[in-house]
């Protein structure tokens, strides 16, 4: 048996302990024996962190549709953003006595009295695709290799610029291209290594003047756009548009599709046209997006199936509620400052004008009506 059995087989020991070490009535997570219940007498609560997005629907839907599947209840809550709101939430799950939560958190920095409460009740606690920091009471974790979803962003973007070619082969193209970059929100832990993943892959060119940053603002303090709001990149673009002196722009690093989105506005306003817009790239294959890389205007964004994220998250909870080990792959790379989370994560893809039909549309995620 390898350390991660080990491991995950004492994690999940002790969440078994955890589930049935309380005593009480209702359907709450410290229910006795609760892995012996049948799924209809249990709930899962469910805490997305936005309606705003299209992504997040999609993902609180695939995961309240799996649960049912499996018989249980779903208390599905949406927190549009709003921490207080999203606490609330939570809380209100505890008191009506869920057994089991999955969180993809506002701001993984603000759950810990919230999630102690939870252990308390004997809830176990998956945080989904965002990491939950700074607490012991979060117990598994599952989302995509995020570190790789940043150099997937800059590889299509050095791709789309000409410096390597499909398989990533450098071309000798010299450039020099101007390029800005944006990173995602800074209470989301996932931007951190986007930005991670993408500087690591784009910093060689940039100390070579293949690549060169106008603005100048190439820290994730000054990139980071807060609440991955579109309309906060849209101004940020404005504004890198005058402080770079009017230097025409070859690429930009965008780590969102709703992102890129608002810089494209910001750059058809000030002078672009849709025919000559910069590389920029993306994530979520959200269907606007897709719509704006078909017409030319976004070259990529970056797939990652929500469809495998719910049903591995799905999964997770089952396994506890029936006293088994989750399957985890990766032990080592989430420190929420607390411990270790042990973790599954998923792969992800290049998404370009290209490849969209056989990735989106022939492995069913849309419909070839819903990108026309």
């Amino acid at each position: 048996m390898n350390s991660r059995k080990v491991f995950a087989g004492i994690a999940a020991a002790s969440l078994a302990l955890s589930l049935t070490a309380c005593s009480g009535g209702g359907r709450g997570g410290g229910q006795e024996a609760v892995e012996d219940a049948a799924p209809e007498d249990l709930t899962v609560g469910v805490a997305m962190p936005t309606q705003q997005s299209e992504r997040w629907i999609a993902d609180g839907e695939n995961v309240e549709a799996s649960l049912e599947e499996l018989g249980y209840n779903v208390d599905l809550q949406y927190a549009n953003d709003d921490i207080p709101t999203q606490i609330s939430q939570i809380e209100n799950m505890i008191s009506t006595g869920v057994n089991a939560l999955i969180v993809a958190s506002i701001d993984g920095t603000t759950l810990t009295d919230v999630l102690q409460s939870a252990a308390d009740a004997g809830i176990p606690v998956i945080a989904y695709d965002r990491l939950i920091n700074g607490t012991e009471n979060v117990d598994y974790y599952t989302t995509f290799d995020n570190y790789q979803v940043g150099v997937q962003q800059a590889t299509s973007l050095l791709q789309g610029l000409g410096v390597v070619d499909a398989e990533g082969n450098e071309t000798g193209e010299a450039g020099p291209f101007n390029v800005e970059l944006f990173a995602g929100s800074p209470d989301d832990n996932n931007a951190n290594f986007f930005w991670d993943g993408a500087i690591d892959t784009l910093q060689p060119y940039l100390d070579s003047g293949v690549l060169v940053v106008p603005s100048g603002q190439t820290d994730f303090e000054q990139a980071a756009i807060l609440r991955w709001l579109p309309a906060t990149a849209q101004a940020r673009m404005e504004n890198l548009i005058t402080v770079g002196g009017g230097a025409r722009l070859d690429g930009v690093l965008s780590p969102y599709d709703g992102l890129s989105i608002g810089i494209i506005s910001a750059l058809t306003s000030g002078g672009y046209s849709a025919d000559d817009l910069p590389v920029i790239t993306g994530q979520d294959a959200e269907v606007g997006s897709v719509k704006s890389i078909i017409a030319g205007e976004q070259y990529s964004t970056i797939f990652k199936d929500t469809r495998e994220l719910g049903e591995r998250a799905v999964t997770m909870v089952d396994d506890l509620l029936n006293g088994e080990e989750p399957e985890v792959n990766d032990e080592e790379t989430y420190d929420n400052g607390v411990k270790v989370v042990p973790s599954y994560l998923l792969e992800s893809t290049i998404v370009t004008v290209d490849n969209y039909e056989e990735v989106l549309v022939d492995s069913g995620y849309y419909t070839a009506e819903e990108l026309q």
